[in-house]
């Protein structure tokens, strides 16, 4: 069963490698969408796919890469419609 999530991932995770990261991360699991920065300061992030490989991208964001110092993840279901196709990185 594919699912689709938002996530908006705080704390120190700009300037941080968190991006190219999740990018990676995502591409070794099969999970497509997309990551950027926000102006806020926070990292944005959609991930569709197998549930359990959604999921597991989830509990990633919550540690990122070793420079990042995640605060909080909050996540938003989205409706599925396979949008996605493979995962990219988006400018700001």
């Amino acid at each position: 069963m594919k699912t689709r999530v938002q996530v908006i991932i705080s704390g120190r995770v700009q300037g941080v490698w968190y991006r190219a990261s999740t990018k990676q991360k995502a591409e070794e699991l099969g999970v497509s969408g997309w990551v950027k920065n926000t102006g806020a300061g926070t990292v944005e992030a959609e991930f569709e796919g197998d549930e359990s490989t959604v999921q597991a991208m989830i509990a990633w964001c919550w540690r990122g890469p070793p420079l990042a110092k995640v605060s909080d993840v909050k996540i938003v279901r989205q409706s599925t419609g396979g949008k996605c196709l493979g995962f990219v990185i988006l400018r700001d």
